[in-house]
């Protein structure tokens, strides 16, 4: 079966034709801003991810400073309803719900499933909408009425998903989980997978304006999303957000949001009782083809062009983060160097268990331990403030063992001599052994600049939007992640080279006067 978007619209509207559908909400463009209201108290801050990619919330192909989405629509819309202003915050997905329970925001909304599991871990509101699984096929490949019909295949679906659930339960279907809906269909159309399952709208976006790939088979399940609040801490909240989605239903401004983004559904038409044809044009829909079809050479450029200022910016908050993170790793280093070289046995054992466990464990594990894990015990850390410490704390164990080699490399003998001149232990430690050693760490400790400068990428999981983050929105956004990819991959190179620079020069001049063959080549 293959559907055209005439076709699909003409479906969603329950038979009604798409030239009888309402004249355009002049509010309904990509980024549009909802009516002046009063709003009071404090603002409603949401979390969300913006690489979830779109109808839901991700950045507005033509401008990358905007984030937009169905979702956002429907929060703008229910801080109408309730008189408060909205905030989005950005999350890495899969934390979501670990940074609502550390209060980081208020509620979420992106595309959470209404599932006992998620109902465990967080109180949700009545579904905002209801949809089910697509299967997408090869354009060209015999048609697939059900899930029947896909046992023996691979079928690619997004991980922790809830078609992942129903195809594992399922049986007999080799699954495939991708972390990114598009990876899933990259692989479809080069013959990786012979199918996917996903949600409607997700299909939607990614599936119909390909001219590879193409709609097939009945509706897989049922999909319910809701907005998740912190469970058990706010009922008000959780009832003013129920009072404004059923508002929203009630007036019709539900099906507006939805016919704007071409996701209406038939389901949709029986939880709402709303039989009407179209509300409003597909504004949102058309804007994101238009804004994501493939360019030529000449556009193509323009466009990576428009992304330069972002990237620009989270190229700073990287170097924000790298620098300030070596500062303290350097510091720390050395306290812990000096505890194990002059600090006594307690000192000594101290700083080496603190090095092994820190060596001992990844450092994204540290990272959200830190920031996640931290508020469980009263402390509650801002993402940037997280990330430094986070980073720093482990750099520290690698520059403590670096600044300890240099240190033993300075012989016995010179720290007595000093001592012999009437040099206090300190001061012989000051003026004579850390100078000498200064010089042989420099090399490594630069180097290890560059390495962090590199593993600052990993900060991203706790919602600071730094290069690599970057990287994932626009990439998810514009279906590219090859030209992106190199542009971005350029920008850590270039961040890089002025250090690689500096470590060529630290060792060229340490090595005078200590390997005079290696100084003449």
């Amino acid at each position: 079966m293959r559907l055209t978007l005439a076709a699909l619209l003409t479906i969603v509207s329950l038979g009604s034709a798409f030239a009888q559908g309402a004249a355009p909400d002049p509010s309904a463009a990509p980024g549009a801003t909802m009516p002046a209201a009063p709003f009071s108290g404090p603002p409603l801050r949401y979390g969300g991810d913006a690489t979830s990619g779109a109808p839901y919330t991700f950045k507005d192909p033509a401008d990358p400073n905007l984030t937009v989405g169905f979702e956002v629509d429907i929060m703008n819309q229910i801080g109408v309803e309730i008189g408060r202003k909205t905030e989005f915050v950005q999350n890495d997905w899969s934390n979501l719900i670990p940074g609502l329970n550390a209060g980081l925001y208020d509620a979420v909304i992106n595309g959470l499933e209404i599932t006992a599991e998620h109902k465990a871990a967080a109180d949700f509101s009545i579904p905002y909408y209801t949809t089910y699984g697509q299967i997408v096929i090869r354009r060209g490949d015999p048609d697939i009425a059900d899930l029947a019909a896909l046992k023996g295949k691979s079928v690619g679906t997004l991980k922790s998903s809830q078609m992942e659930y129903v195809l594992r339960n399922f049986g007999g279907i080799d699954v495939r989980s991708y972390e990114e809906e598009i990876d899933a269909y990259s692989d479809l159309k080069l013959k990786r997978i012979d199918a996917t399952v996903m949600d409607f709208p997700i299909a939607v976006y990614y599936a119909l304006p390909d001219r590879e790939l193409q709609f097939t088979g009945a509706p897989v399940g049922r999909i319910e999303y809701g907005i998740a609040v912190k469970k058990g801490a706010d009922p008000q909240l959780l009832a003013q957000i129920n009072s404004g989605l059923s508002q929203m239903m009630q007036d019709g401004e539900m099906r507006k949001i939805l016919d704007k983004w071409a996701i209406w559904t038939p389901m949709m038409a029986q939880v709402t009782g709303d039989q009407r044809p179209m509300q409003a044009q597909p504004t949102a829909y058309d804007h994101f083809v238009d804004a994501t079809q493939p360019r030529g050479f000449q556009e193509q450029l323009e466009r990576y062009m428009r992304f330069l200022p972002q990237l620009l910016w989270a190229a700073v908050m990287t170097m924000e983060i790298s620098i300030l993170a070596m500062v303290l790793a350097v510091g720390i280093g050395a306290a812990l160097a000096l505890c194990r070289v002059y600090g006594g046995s307690v000192l000594d054992t101290c700083a080496q268990v603190y090095i092994e466990v820190v060596r001992g464990t990844p450092l994204l594990i540290q990272v959200l331990f830190i920031y996640y894990g931290l508020p469980k015990i009263g402390v509650q850390l801002d993402p940037f403030v997280a990330g430094v410490l986070a980073l720093g704390l482990n750099y520290a164990a690698y520059e403590a063992e670096n600044y300890r080699a240099g240190l033993l490399a300075i012989p016995r003998h010179q720290m007595e001599a000093a001592i012999a001149l009437n040099m206090t232990e300190r001061q012989s430690l000051r003026h004579v052994i850390i100078p000498q050693a200064a010089r042989i760490v420099l090399p490594p400790t630069t180097n290890d600049f560059i390495s962090l400068i590199k593993d600052s990428s990993l900060v991203s999981v706790i919602s600071l939007v730094e290069l690599t983050k970057t990287y994932e929105q626009i990439s998810t956004t514009y279906y590219d992640y090859f030209g992106t990819g190199l542009l971005v991959a350029g920008m850590y190179l270039l961040l890089g080279l002025p250090f690689v620079r500096l470590a060529k020069w630290a060792e060229k001049h340490v090595s005078r006067g200590m390997v005079r063959t290696m100084g003449k080549k």
